[in-house]
């Protein structure tokens, strides 16, 4: 299965709380809500057909609490609750145990032979979405066979960014790129191998 990581981000690589404040999840951070402020419903669309397409869904625990409480309770809304609820979902946790979300497996112990086996199941899509330190760490451990960042126009000057500062380098290949009416750009790469350098 091919493991896509898809990211809603802004201008300075900011990936956290897209949606709206969250306290409990972000403790301190008051920007939050930054894609519901630019508005655009070809996004919209793009975004919700990205989450229709996998086989199946990779979230960190955090994440899936959110998505689970959200989500989880909208299983028939024609939209992003129907195709989450409808997929498998794996959870990257060591304190989830029962998890109550219908199709929900519970990955725990070697993460990265977990994931590989995972990929290693077939054809079709494992996606990521949210869940930006997991996002990291599947790139940092070259599990990442694609990345979709929608890039929204807005710099919010703090947060959590989806990529460190350092770290380790990689090539990406451009297949494919739309631009919104709102100017939301959505850019999908390839990853493979290393850049050159000078």
């Amino acid at each position: 299965m091919k493991l896509t990581v898809s990211l809603q981000v802004t201008v300075d690589g900011v990936a956290q709380a897209n949606g709206g404040n969250s306290e409990e999840l972000d403790p301190g951070f008051s920007r939050g809500g930054w894609a519901i402020g630019v508005g655009d419903a070809e996004a919209a669309d793009y975004i919700l057909e990205t989450w229709r397409r996998p086989d199946a869904f990779l979230l960190g625990r955090k994440t899936f609490d959110l998505f689970e409480t959200y989500w989880g309770a909208r299983s028939d809304d024609g939209g992003f609750g129907e195709a989450i609820s409808s997929k498998p979902k794996y959870v990257v946790s060591d304190t989830v145990s029962d998890p109550a979300w219908e199709q929900t497996t519970v990955l725990s112990g070697d993460l990265v032979a977990r994931i590989r086996e995972l990929k290693a199941e077939g054809d079709g899509e494992l996606l990521l979405v949210g869940s930006v330190a997991l996002a990291r760490w599947l790139l940092e451990n070259e599990l990442v066979d694609e990345l979709n960042l929608v890039q929204f126009p807005v710099i919010v000057g703090q947060g959590e960014a989806f990529l460190p500062r350092t770290g380790r380098d990689f090539a990406l290949k451009l297949e494919d790129s739309r631009v919104f009416p709102s100017g939301i750009v959505a850019l999908t790469y390839r990853v493979g191998g290393r850049p050159q350098y000078a």
